[in-house]
């Protein structure tokens, strides 16, 4: 017990408040962050431990993504930038919830159980965002870190897909780069320059981008980034920290309200895009003639990105396997033109990133996208090394040359560790530059489905259990029958619900034919939710 005798000195410095119980989810640990000072000491305990259990780096993110200022949160990222493995969730959310007098036994069991030498060096890389928590909440973790005598390297303000980023870099001795946040602006830059070198008769307004920071670290991020792009692409950045975090603005409440974000200005065709707080999420929109909203999100996007590889893997004349990953929020649409149109392999998950990621290692190159816009693409290492080859190969002929020169530029454009809202950004722009292609060309692929997303409050959220990838409600008794007969009423139609990962609500998803019959159907499955999976406050009103 040697060890711990720092742990309890300091753990007694971020008490924990009695009674407060959290669960490691899909996002890591979100809630207010009054209450998260002894969750981000136990997690520089447990990714000190996870570092000596692997031999690796790890690292540490302290944010709340696209939630509102006054929440903060904390994820754990494994060794090859990917998120913490299923096993260890189990462990965070053991740590972060036992009393205080209990966290060395508790502790003891895990270095037993996990066979950890205590010995092994550890080394933990912290990043925050810009939220004013973030700064004492981030000293927590280090607190933690050394605790357990674990070197730690603050990044300090950083996305979280730059963590990641730094986490694989140092792991991989720097093959994936140099673990600086310049190394990583000089490799995505430097990329995007050579993708639209091949783009000479772009104009300045096709280089133009305005760009929706959410105010967030992301904003920060991109002016930083600014002079490595040599004006190759031009931002007009709005939202860039003069207003409250996520307030009215950012990729989530885009995507969810569908229309622009306040203080953004922009002519109308005019291509734009939204980061949310964390800088992991991207969503595109234009304002048509008419005045309409037009949103690309993660669906257009996973198309548009899928589309571009396909053409080039055909034109090296490289026979890879290239799918694409969605979950059961993807519009109806996406998923016919892919399958029927594109002869894509599309495969079907569960909600959450780590969920797609894993599907997508499966396939020489996997693209994959939730719809609110988290998304990126991955390339095997055997495919990364067929397309090395043919690059480098002098008799390759200079159809096949150029496009695999593209195809090596566009995996160094990409950030294959998460989702990454600059790296997906550059990749989109200089597609759209190479295919010469407008924002309206590019959503005019596919029409989406009318689609609606309600959420209805319950006493307890685990009550809905579902299976096929979400797409079925098994339980409660009753409920699937229910939605069932509800979808035969309206065309074109589906609808499917799930327990949201962070609170006690249930997510509805409708769409149909019409705006109107989607909004129906939205209504008629929250009401059947409410029924019979214990809906509290009011029954849901019909949206018209």
């Amino acid at each position: 017990m040697a060890h711990f005798q720092e742990v309890s000195k300091r753990s007694t410095l971020h008490s924990k408040p009695a009674g407060l119980v959290l669960q490691y989810g899909t996002a890591g640990f979100r809630t207010n962050a009054k209450h998260l000072d002894h969750i981000m000491f136990r997690m520089g305990l447990v990714a000190t431990l996870r570092s000596k259990k692997t031999k690796a780096a790890i690292g540490v993110m302290v944010t709340a993504s696209h939630n509102p200022e006054e929440d903060n949160g904390v994820k754990l990222i494994d060794p090859m930038g990917e998120m913490l493995t299923a096993a260890w969730e189990g462990h965070a959310t053991h740590l972060a919830n036992v009393e205080q007098q209990e966290l060395p036994s508790v502790l003891e069991d895990m270095i037993e159980k996990e066979s950890i030498d205590m010995s092994q060096e550890a080394v933990v890389f912290v990043g925050k965002d810009t939220r004013s928590s973030s700064d004492s909440l981030s000293q927590a973790v280090l607190d933690g870190v050394h605790a357990l005598h674990g070197h730690s390297k603050d990044y300090g303000l950083v996305t979280t897909p730059q963590l990641h980023y730094m986490v694989r870099c140092h792991n991989t001795q720097g093959l994936y780069g140099e673990a600086t946040v310049e190394g990583y602006y000089s490799k995505l830059c430097q990329a995007f320059i050579e993708l639209t070198k091949n783009t000479p008769n772009r104009t300045d307004d096709q280089k133009h981008l305005t760009v929706d920071g959410a105010n967030g670290i992301g904003a920060l991020k991109v002016r930083e980034m600014e002079h490595h792009l040599k004006r190759e692409l031009q931002v007009s950045l709005f939202n860039h920290g003069d207003g409250q975090l996520n307030h009215q603005c950012g990729a989530d409440f885009v995507k969810v309200q569908q229309k622009l974000p306040t203080g953004i200005k922009v002519n109308t065709g005019e291509r734009c895009c939204s980061f949310d707080g964390d800088g992991d999420r991207i969503v595109y929109y234009y304002t048509s003639s008419d005045g309409r909203f037009h949103l690309l999100d993660g669906d257009k996007i996973a198309t548009l990105i899928s589309t571009f590889l396909k053409e080039l893997l055909i034109q090296a004349g490289l026979n890879l396997k290239l799918a694409v990953v969605q979950t059961a929020y993807a519009n109806g649409s996406s998923t016919h033109y892919l399958e029927d149109s594109m002869k894509v392999i599309v495969r079907c998950t569960k909600t959450g990133v780590k969920h797609l990621h894993h599907a997508a290692q499966e396939f020489d190159t996997g693209v994959y996208f939730e719809a609110n816009g988290h998304g990126t693409v991955l390339f095997s290492k055997a495919a990364e090394e067929k397309i090395k080859q043919l690059a480098d190969d002098p008799n390759t002929d200079d159809t096949r040359k150029r496009a695999a020169l593209l195809l090596r530029h566009t995996i160094n454009v990409i950030n294959q560790t998460v989702g990454d809202a600059i790296s997906d950004m550059l990749l989109i722009e200089a597609i759209l530059a190479l295919k010469g292609m407008t924002v309206q060309q590019w959503d005019a692929i596919y029409t989406d489905l009318p689609n609606r997303q309600l959420k209805v409050k319950v006493s307890e959220r685990r009550v809905v259990d579902t299976a096929d990838a979400e797409r079925r409600a098994v339980s409660p008794a009753g409920l699937q029958d229910a939605i069932d007969g509800l979808v035969k009423k309206y065309r074109h139609a589906r609808s499917f619900v799930r327990p949201s990962g962070t609170e006690d609500v249930v997510r509805v998803y409708a769409e149909a034919d019409t705006q109107e019959s989607a909004d129906s159907l939205a209504h008629e499955v929250s009401l059947a939710v409410y029924r019979l999976a214990g809906g509290v406050g009011d029954e849901p009103k019909p949206l018209h």
